[in-house]
């Protein structure tokens, strides 16, 4: 996990003041890329804890398409907790997004334009059949970033849009975020589409490949300065072997317990505010 850490050390040092939407203010810096190749051990964060379940949990929520935080909560995880409605509901974010994408259509007439709804669209099943039928496509993207749903949103996708490219055997992703915590959103997001690459490559035979993490605003928020310094003097750990525990045939066959991040021995964690 050096290229993270590496990433971390870069927008301390190099960032420019900003001012930002939660009234924290931030160190900020705009463009980074960093790459984990899977065959180099499961990319998890070493020099903190992370709380796996949370991890793990969250992506299968999001590819079921479900946007109420109930099934999060049954299961001790609490990351939405402070932007959810009174319901628990938070409007047509990730899942959204990823299984029911509206399809609309433009019918003219002389008095004016009408938008008509023509159903939806499941990113996730759509991007299964092209990796199993036009393995070398470039057109492999799922998008979260919805222009006519932002405003429905209780957050904005910050990981907007990924894509996949089978390469040598090997299926790599490509996630664009436009917007990265980097001490405490970062590692939680590399985790999350590393395992999203390798359920992938379960179920489609391929060899997992890369991750890439492309980045926008990258910042660390100025109270999170004194943690970001104690994470950058902890050594590393060896990473996990990351096992699933059965053969699954679907990418929404996945339960909780076939994951297994064998030899994760991490630092302690490192508490830290959320900015809301």
């Amino acid at each position: 996990m050096q290229q993270y850490l590496n990433a971390l050390k870069t927008v301390r040092d190099l960032g420019v003041p900003s001012t930002d939407r939660t009234g924290t203010g931030t160190i900020s810096y705009f463009g980074l890329q960093c790459r984990y190749s899977l065959a180099d051990g499961f990319p998890l964060v070493t020099t903190k804890k992370l709380h796996l379940k949370s991890i793990v949990h969250e992506l299968l929520w999001f590819l079921s398409g479900d946007t109420n935080i109930r099934y999060l909560k049954d299961n001790g995880v609490r990351i939405w907790d402070e932007w959810a409605d009174e319901n628990g509901d938070l409007g047509p974010v990730y899942g959204h997004q990823w299984r029911h994408f509206p399809k609309v259509d433009v019918v003219k007439s002389d008095d004016a334009d009408t938008r008509l709804l023509l159903g939806e669209v499941d990113q996730i099943a759509e991007l299964m059949q092209t990796i199993r039928t036009k393995p070398d496509s470039r057109r492999m993207i799922v998008t979260a970033w919805n222009p006519g749903d932002v405003d429905k949103m209780a957050l904005p996708p910050c990981h907007t849009l990924w894509q996949v490219r089978i390469l040598g055997g090997k299926l790599h992703l490509q996630l664009y975020q436009r917007s990265a915590d980097m001490f405490l959103g970062v590692p939680f997001n590399i985790a999350s589409y590393a395992l999203l690459l390798a359920m992938l490559a379960h179920v489609t035979g391929y060899e997992a490949g890369d991750f890439i993490h492309s980045i926008g605003d990258a910042h660390i928020y100025n109270n999170h300065v004194d943690q970001v310094a104690t994470q950058l003097e902890r050594p590393m750990r060896p990473l996990p072997e990351l096992r699933i525990g059965r053969k699954v045939d679907s990418i929404f066959d996945f339960k909780f317990e076939d994951f297994e991040f064998a030899g994760y021995d991490p630092h302690p964690a490192i508490k830290a505010p959320v900015a809301v």
